[in-house]
């Protein structure tokens, strides 16, 4: 196996890099601009050709820090046969995590450079598998190595599909949770007999809990970081509004399909809940991190990805779903998946081995799990090993009822989709404007974008 890991703030690259032509550029943009307007500008464009000779696998990630040596391990695991299987020759290519990301990933596919697997957040999957910029997995293919739909919760799996087929397998599910110290949650009487986070149940519960988590800490109640955040608001919005249960679609060409009402109900709750009193309105992420961490408050939103992080304050630590507040259980999330870049002439026998060394991953789910992530293999969530892990095995149920951006070719994490939604909401958090107003804004971004046609269609 071969592993070439990043320079600090660089991203890294297969060598020999071979950049496309200005010519295949334009030949191609019809095909990647889908992807291209929502990444943003391209940066270089990596060759996936391996250095460790053409019989290894070339893969494509976005994981480093403590995600990346997890992968590390998951991969060094299946490259010596994991589980008595036959092993792997793997050439692993890391890429910084956001828009270049997804640029050059469509370009690769669009140019002819394509890696025989990359990793893909699941909400992006719109704007690739229209263009033909991934291409389709063979089910029975990835049965024969133990997996098959029925391994996958049906609500992350349905976001597997483009027109019934599925260009996508799920690696994990990463909600937006709350984290709660729990010494602070049982001074406030918000734990259950089990020790474990009650449910509320209502917006008014959630702002009680607020207040309780205040006057037990001597601080701040429930801390929550959006200040200059292209994601954090809309995470909160997004979640708190697939529990009205309304429609939030987006169909090509508009209007948006929005129930403005449901929506001023949700900013309205997070405008009171985020009242700049009991709960701080103008942290920034890093700000509400760390005043979490260092015990000036008693509970943080934020996604599960924060553990690692969080473990190490010494602070007995509780985590859970998002509470549902409203009539219907949602969390809002995203999915670590796996997609099989376009290439025009695959071979079958790599394709094959693509197929294996995905089946092969989603088995060592467990040590992914490590980091906070819910494995999407539900198999590992069945192991005694998983349910040992604490608090990961008390936030596992986030998968059931996970909701994930609308599945439009400019939306998906790190998308200016997000980005546009955050503005406004900002603002209403921040009593630069009105609920009402900020919904208005948000309704208005989503025409604009809507209006825009979609380059891959």
């Amino acid at each position: 196996m071969s592993s070439r890991l990043p320079a600090q703030g660089v991203p890294a690259v297969s060598d020999p890099v071979r950049r496309p032509s200005r010519r295949r550029i334009l030949r191609h943009a019809m095909a990647g601009a889908g992807a291209l307007l929502a990444a943003g500008p391209l940066s270089g464009c990596a060759s996936p050709a391996s250095a460790s000779g053409a019989s290894a696998l070339s893969v494509w990630d976005l994981f480093q820090g403590g995600d990346g040596m997890l992968m590390d391990d998951m991969i060094e695991a299946v490259s010596k046969g994991a589980g008595g299987a036959e092993g792997f020759e793997i050439d692993r290519t890391i890429l910084d995590w956001g828009p270049s990301y997804y640029t050059k990933l469509a370009m690769s596919a669009a140019g002819g450079r394509a890696s025989d697997v990359a990793a893909m957040h699941l909400s992006r999957l719109a704007g690739y598998a229209p263009g033909g910029l991934v291409d389709a997995f063979d089910l029975d293919l990835l049965a024969e190595y133990g997996v098959t739909e029925k391994d996958f919760t049906p609500a992350v799996w349905a976001r597997t599909r483009h027109e019934g087929t599925v260009y996508a397998i799920p690696l994990d599910v990463h909600p937006f949770i709350v984290f709660y110290d729990k010494k602070a949650a049982e001074r406030a009487g918000l734990l259950d007999a089990a020790g474990e986070l009650a449910p509320m149940g209502s917006p008014e519960a959630l702002l009680e809990a607020g207040k309780a988590l205040a006057e037990a800490t001597g601080e701040s109640g429930i801390l929550f970081g959006h200040v200059t955040d292209t994601a954090q608001n809309w995470r909160l919005f997004a979640g708190l509004y697939a529990q009205t249960g309304a429609a939030f679609d987006l169909p090509d060409g508009g209007p948006p399909e929005i129930d403005v009402d449901a929506a001023v109900r949700v900013v309205t709750l997070m405008t009171r809940l985020f009242d700049g009193k009991t709960n701080p309105s103008n942290l920034d992420y890093n700000g509400a991190l760390a005043a979490f961490s260092s015990g000036r408050g008693g509970m943080a939103m934020l996604g599960e990805w924060e553990l690692p992080t969080l473990k190490k304050s010494g602070m007995e630590l509780g985590a859970a779903p998002f509470p549902q507040v409203f009539e219907k259980p949602a969390v809002y999330t995203d999915s670590h998946s796996f997609v099989l870049p376009h290439q025009d002439s695959p071979d079958p026998a790599r394709r094959r081995e693509a197929h294996r060394y995905v089946a092969q991953i989603l088995a060592q789910s467990l040590t992914w799990a490590s980091a906070g992530h819910i494995p999407a293999y539900q198999p590992v969530l069945a192991e005694p090993e998983y349910a040992a892990l604490d608090p990961q095995s008390s936030y596992a149920d986030a998968a059931e009822v996970a909701v994930l951006d609308p599945p439009n070719w400019f939306a998906g994490a790190g998308s200016n989709f997000q980005n546009r939604m955050c503005q406004p909401l900002q603002s209403a958090l921040l009593g630069d404007t009105t609920p009402e107003k900020a919904v208005r804004q948000m309704v208005r971004e989503a025409d604009t974008l809507l209006r825009q046609p979609n380059p891959v269609a």
